[in-house]
Order: structure tokens, then C-alpha cells, then sequence
């Protein structure tokens, strides 16, 4: 059977170089076109060496329509502005699209304004799309046409209390999500707070009360949400600490456990566990670690998710809903284990 033919447009930021790793391990996969507009003619393997095994002679070329119709699939690792007006042009033109941006994620457009900055100029093509989540929306990612990739805090946030809060085990009111991320979580582009001297030896938070995931969040988790993101000095990872109000006054640790494990007991891309995540385990694997503890002292839950914001929390999460949609393998291109040292 030949290869899923494919299409990375943005493959010279760090989403795209993530797809261009990622798929080289896949069997069923093929990038036939990469765009990069700004570095159009750089061989992608002098931008980024470790691309050279797998793609030696491939080149970054500006972007058109003309270059990628026909292929089964587009993953966009674009702006989400950008997003918006290439994705029309796209659907019904090739296969699959699949849009790492926040473009298609809302499903209530009037909330671009507030927390995007930009009018949606297409809503139409929300209602089209898919959520990118596998261990939510498996069913309607089979053959589907147009997917947005969750948010990487999202996706940590999401499996870690979806399961109680849809399930009427935790109050939905009053949620908090305190998660940190490394830098390559703020993109390519040069900023002084992402240089070595800023975020080296130090530890911050950003986006008080008004980060753009927190509408994401409280669609996909089903509650009210307080989310404070914080920057820490790696290049990788994410680490939620999730707080919430149990219904019940029997709740035990055990209780919580047994939730998630029943919630994810068929997903392998899910590790629930006694023992306690960190972000180097899930290091350059599709992998979401997940554990919680019972506070009875205070009445508090707590959930702790840990993923790879730029695998699970990105183009890995992408390519594992791209692979449901095109009827693949699911787990074809990832790994759920990870890198130790």
C-alpha cells in the first residue's frame, strides 16, 4: 500500500520540525512538501542537523495551493490568523487538514476577539472541525476533513480533570491549573524573555488571568477555570498541578486513582500511576502521565498531568489524530516511551 501523502506547512518552526521527526519514523507517512515562506530555498537539514538522516536534500519552499493539492494530508504549524484564510482553500482540495493553530479550536468564535486579538473571519468552518483529542473525540476523528489540535497546557489540563468533572466527581466551579512549560512552548521567534540569559536560573509566571488557553480549557474540561502558566528554564515539558473540590465526602486518593484508570485503561498513550510525574519521562514521547492525591486536611483534590508540550502537546497529538482520521494505526510514528538520561 503506498504512503499517506504529506504536507507541513510552517516546517521551519519548532511544531513542524517536531512533524518532520515524527513522521520520518512513520511507516505509513511520506512528506512530499514542506513549507517554511521566511527561509523558502534552506535545506531543512542546514537549519536543523538533526534532520539530516532523515531528510538530506529536502527543501523549505514558499507556500500555494498548487504545490500540496491532492496530498492526504496538510499538517498547519502556522499562525492562527493564517490559519484561518488557508484552511478554506484547502478543504475539499486535499484529504485531511490538520491545524496545530488555536484557529478552529473555539467553537464559540465571538471569543477570538477577547483572548486572539483577531475577528474570525470564517466561522463556518469551526463547526467542521474536529478536536484534536483521541481519548475524547476518537469516534469523530474517524475521516475526518478538518482537525484543530488542542492546546499543549490543554491537553495536559484536559485529561487530567475531564474525566471528574464530566464524570460529576468534582465540582465545576473554582478549578485551578497551575502548569509550567518549557520555552520552546513560545515558539522560534527571537523574544528577549525566551533567551538563555532570561530564563536560565529562573522561574516565572506569565499570562495572569488571561492566557489564551483558559476558553479552551473550560470548553473541553466542562467547568470554571483559574490558569496560571508559568516559563521554566528546559527546553521541553509541561507539568500541570490541577486543583478542584471533590462532590463527595468519601472521596480517597484510591477513589481518584481508580477514576483515571478506569477513564484511560484502553489508551496507551496514557500512563496512570501511585508515582509522582515529571517532564523528563515524558521526554519526546507522545505519552501523558497522569497521578492524584486526596487532601482531606483541606478538602482538595489534586491532579498532576505531565506530557512533552511539543509531542503530545503538539505535533505528536497531531499526528496521532491524523492517523485515526485517515484510518491508520494510531499509534504508527510515536512512542509512549521515553529517554532516560
Amino acid at each position: 500500500m503506498a504512503k499517506k501523502t504529506t504536507a507541513i506547512l510552517g516546517a521551519t518552526g519548532f511544531t513542524g520540525v517536531e512533524l518532520l521527526r515524527l513522521i520520518a519514523q512513520h511507516p505509513e507517512m511520506e512528506v512530499v512538501f514542506a513549507s517554511g515562506d521566511s527561509q523558502a530555498g534552506e535545506k531543512l537539514s542546514h537549519l536543523y542537523p538533526s534532520l539530516r538522516a532523515a531528510y538530506p536534500d529536502l527543501v523549505a519552499q514558499e507556500y500555494s495551493q498548487k504545490a500540496v493539492s491532492g496530498v492526504d494530508v496538510v499538517f498547519l504549524g502556522l499562525p492562527h490568523e493564517s490559519s484561518v484564510e488557508v484552511v478554506p482553500q484547502l478543504l475539499g482540495d486535499v484529504g485531511c487538514v490538520v491545524d496545530l493553530s488555536a484557529a478552529f479550536r473555539l467553537r464559540d468564535t465571538a471569543q477570538y476577539p477577547q483572548w486572539y486579538g483577531f475577528e474570525h473571519t470564517h466561522p463556518e468552518y469551526v463547526a467542521q472541525a474536529v478536536y484534536g483529542l483521541p481519548e475524547v473525540y476518537r469516534k469523530e476523528l474517524v475521516g475526518a476533513k478538518l482537525i484543530a489540535t488542542p492546546g499543549c497546557y490543554v491537553t495536559a489540563a484536559t485529561l487530567a480533570l475531564r474525566p471528574f468533572v464530566r464524570g460529576g466527581i468534582f465540582h465545576p466551579e473554582g478549578l485551578i491549573v497551575d502548569a509550567a512549560s518549557g520555552v520552546s512552548g513560545a515558539g522560534k521567534a527571537l523574544k528577549s524573555s525566551s533567551m538563555f540569559t532570561s530564563i536560565d536560573e529562573d522561574f516565572s509566571a506569565y499570562g495572569l488571568v488571561s492566557h489564551r488557553h483558559t476558553p479552551e480549557m473550560e470548553q473541553e474540561i466542562g467547568g470554571q477555570v483559574l490558569f496560571t502558566p508559568h516559563l521554566a528554564p528546559m527546553n521541553r515539558g509541561i507539568l500541570a498541578t490541577c486543583y478542584a473540590r471533590p462532590v463527595s465526602t468519601n472521596t480517597t486518593t484510591e477513589s481518584l486513582l481508580q477514576v483515571l484508570a478506569e477513564a484511560y485503561k484502553n489508551e496507551k498513550f496514557v500512563v496512570v500511576s501511585e508515582e509522582i510525574p515529571s517532564t523528563k519521562s515524558t521526554q519526546g514521547t507522545n505519552a501523558v502521565h497522569i497521578t492524584a492525591r486526596y487532601d482531606a486536611r483541606t478538602g482538595y483534590a489534586i491532579v498532576i498531568a505531565a506530557l512533552d508540550n511539543l509531542t503530545k502537546g503538539a505535533s505528536g497529538g497531531a499526528v496521532q489524530s491524523a492517523n485515526v482520521a485517515l484510518g491508520l494505526n494510531e499509534s504508527l510514528g510515536l512512542s509512549a516511551v521515553g529517554m532516560w538520561p
